[in-house]
């Protein structure tokens, strides 16, 4: 559990914003007092955005514009404190400058304040005081707050499982834009989460979130097309959409992909290719694709037969209880 925050507070450092003035003017503004440009400053060198990276100048910069009240400055600030960029990673120091930020409304302070007590994060775990923050967060209109409130209810996290409130706050985040809560109701819709089942409402969902690069939902757009639910039946669409996710290391868009190359649907059948993708997806723990490739080695498909080597990719698959890798193990001796 305590990973998952990690990770999302990891996700939720800096909103997605434009980049406009030259990196000189603003830091020749900065140097002269102005504090919305410190805080510019700040992120260009958190970012590494016209800028050589550089966490201790992005603190220093974070800390003029939040000594001076800059709520968003506060919270990033409040960041590199959290995860110990730039500076000695301090939970206190973190919490303290994002209760600052918080103070002043901003959502993303919130949220990351209930994060850190709904994992345990730096403070006792407290889902009480989590959820307080992140719904504070949520009805502040923060669209990631939204999302994680969503995954609460949907999931029976902290609260009692409710799918019509889950809906509420997804619906909430999907209608800003933001491709995880567009993918969780594409998800809702599929499997008739709190809704009738609705092939065609579920792709239409996926598809937003797709249309934005999110990997999750491009596999399940690959998913839809290599199926036919809610979309006509097209293996050459279904492979399309898995390379997107693949690219981007997706390994069950990987393993899928795989499949196609070897079987030749969707695409020419290339043995080689579906090697490349079986051991992208293996080589990050997919247990599947680790039984697919420890068969490409076993058989000789793809590769020079091996069996020593398929021997290891089954045994990686068995150590995730894969039957079918134990299975061949036994069959040729080497369980």
């Amino acid at each position: 559990m305590k990973k998952v925050y990690c990770l999302l507070l990891i996700l939720l450092c800096l909103p997605a914003v434009a980049w406009t003035a030259g990196v000189d003017e603003i830091q020749r503004s900065a140097q002269a007092g102005n504090v919305e440009d410190q805080y510019e400053l700040g992120r260009r060198y958190e970012a590494g955005k016209d800028i050589k990276q550089d966490f201790a100048e992005a603190v220093r910069w974070y800390r003029q514009a939040a000594e001076h009240g800059h709520a968003r400055a506060q919270t990033n600030l409040g960041n590199l404190y959290r995860f110990g960029r730039g500076v000695s990673q301090d939970y206190r120091q973190a919490l303290e400058w994002y209760r600052k930020a918080a103070a002043q409304g901003d959502t993303k302070a919130e949220l990351n304040i209930g994060l850190m007590y709904a994992g345990g994060v730096g403070v006792p775990q407290d889902n009480a005081q989590g959820l307080a923050w992140i719904r504070r967060a949520a009805e502040g209109g923060d669209a990631q707050a939204q999302t994680m409130l969503g995954n609460m209810y949907r999931f029976g996290k902290g609260v009692a499982k409710d799918s019509s409130r889950a809906l509420k706050w997804y619906r909430k985040a999907a209608d800003q834009g933001d491709p995880l809560a567009q993918q969780q109701l594409g998800l809702m819709y599929y499997f008739g989460n709190g809704v009738s089942r609705d092939y065609a409402a579920s792709v239409a969902w996926h598809r937003k979130a797709a249309a934005q690069g999110f990997p999750p939902a491009e596999y399940s757009m690959g998913l839809r097309y290599a199926s036919g639910q809610g979309v006509p039946r097209d293996l050459v669409e279904a492979a399309r959409w898995y390379l997107m996710a693949a690219k981007q290391g997706h390994p069950d868009a990987q393993n899928n992909l795989g499949l196609l190359y070897r079987d030749g649907k969707g695409v020419a059948q290339d043995y080689g290719e579906a090697v490349k993708w079986f051991r992208k997806a293996a080589e990050i723990g997919h247990p599947q694709a680790a039984f697919n490739l420890g068969n490409m080695y076993r058989h000789g498909v793809g590769v020079h037969q091996d069996l020593d080597e398929a021997v290891k990719w089954y045994r990686k698959a068995v150590a995730s209880k894969h039957v079918g890798a134990r299975k061949a193990l036994q069959e040729m001796g080497r369980e």
